[in-house]
């Protein structure tokens, strides 16, 4: 049996980035051969020399929702605090509230000096809110880009000079509750130069959702309820991958998004074009049926996302490679440094 305990490993406080480096691709990169375990240790920019012609890389294009919104209760004015979840229909969502004892139904809330107003409709088992929210003009996207604030991970305190940062450079499907972070390190120039080499490089879309900071609470890690996220593959991704794999060629996941994403949409006649939802949840054992290589940021110990690339790499050259990450101090999680599993 799996017990998530097999997944912990010792992380001191000062190795969790707190803001992201100036230069994107100046990053650390661990490179981990997950057929033997060894491992090399380079820059993001030299990522290139790792990489064939050929090859494909596959981004997830999707972008952060300034979803953090920061207000006040309408008549006695107290702070409060709303994180958009989800979507329910038009103006109408799903939501977390701070404080909660406030969010009682009918109660009202202005955000951006009255841009936006927020009436909770609903009070759910789990005690997440429905709000219905009304804005003059513009559409609620464009308000909610206008005055929110990035939802950063619990475990970033300090405050993001530029909300560019917490986005790709190729991210344009707004959704996603946290960036795919494995795609920070990527600059336009990086990827010019990648194209040139003859690297196909295509896209998909998963919305990720806040489920991923969810943390696994049963030891029998078969026991964990995944989260679930809503992905799209377009028909030229489906295409170009389909035929690398027919030539043989490497299929390369920017991120763990791009990874579930691609794995839920294969199966043994190949990648399907579609929309739809994965709750997967990949761990060893996992028989991959599209992606060869995976591009990824380090992972929090006992999450679902370690568990992941252990069923890639290998367990023992998983917990093994992150053991030399904390000793050689690299940076970990969302700002954090990256590995290449190849």
């Amino acid at each position: 049996m799996l017990k998530k305990s097999d997944f912990y490993y010792d992380l001191p406080e000062e190795l969790i980035a707190q803001t992201p480096l100036t230069q994107r691709d100046s990053s650390r990169l661990l490179c981990l051969d997950k057929n033997n375990g060894e491992t090399s240790h380079e820059h993001f920019h030299d990522i290139i020399n790792y990489l064939k012609s050929g090859d494909v890389l596959v981004l997830n294009n999707s972008r952060v929702l300034p979803s953090r919104l920061i207000g006040t209760k309408e008549n006695s004015g107290g702070a409060m605090e709303f994180l958009l979840l989800e979507e329910k229909e038009k103006d109408v969502w799903e939501i977390l509230v701070r404080p909660g004892k406030k969010a009682k139904v009918g109660a009202r809330f202005s955000f951006g000096d009255g841009l936006l107003i927020g009436e909770i409709i609903e009070i759910k088992e789990d005690g997440n809110r429905i709000a219905k929210f009304y804005h003059n003009g513009s559409s609620f996207y464009e308000v909610i880009d206008k005055i929110g604030q990035m939802p950063l991970p619990p475990y970033i305190t300090e405050k993001l000079e530029n909300r560019e940062r917490y986005q790709t450079v190729y991210s344009k499907e707004l959704g996603s509750a946290a960036a795919p972070t494995a795609g920070l390190h990527f600059t336009p120039e990086l990827l010019e130069e990648i194209k040139a080499k003859g690297i196909e490089v295509c896209e998909v879309t998963l919305h990720v959702g806040l489920g991923t900071f969810r943390p696994v609470k049963e030891e029998n890690i078969l026991d964990h309820k995944m989260h679930c996220e809503h992905y799209t593959v377009p028909q030229a991704t489906a295409d170009i991958v389909n035929k690398a794999k027919k030539e043989g060629r490497r299929v390369i996941a920017v991120g763990t998004t791009s990874c579930r994403t691609l794995e839920s949409a294969s199966d043994e006649n190949g990648l399907h074009a579609k929309s739809d939802a994965t709750e997967i949840f990949i761990y060893p054992g996992y028989k991959f049926k599209c992606i060869d290589a995976l591009i990824t940021n380090f992972h929090l110990p006992e999450s679902t996302l370690i568990m992941l690339v252990s069923a890639l790499a290998g367990y023992e050259n998983t917990m093994n490679a992150y053991k030399i990450a904390v000793a050689e101090k690299y940076r970990f999680f969302s700002f954090g440094d990256a590995m290449f599993i190849h």
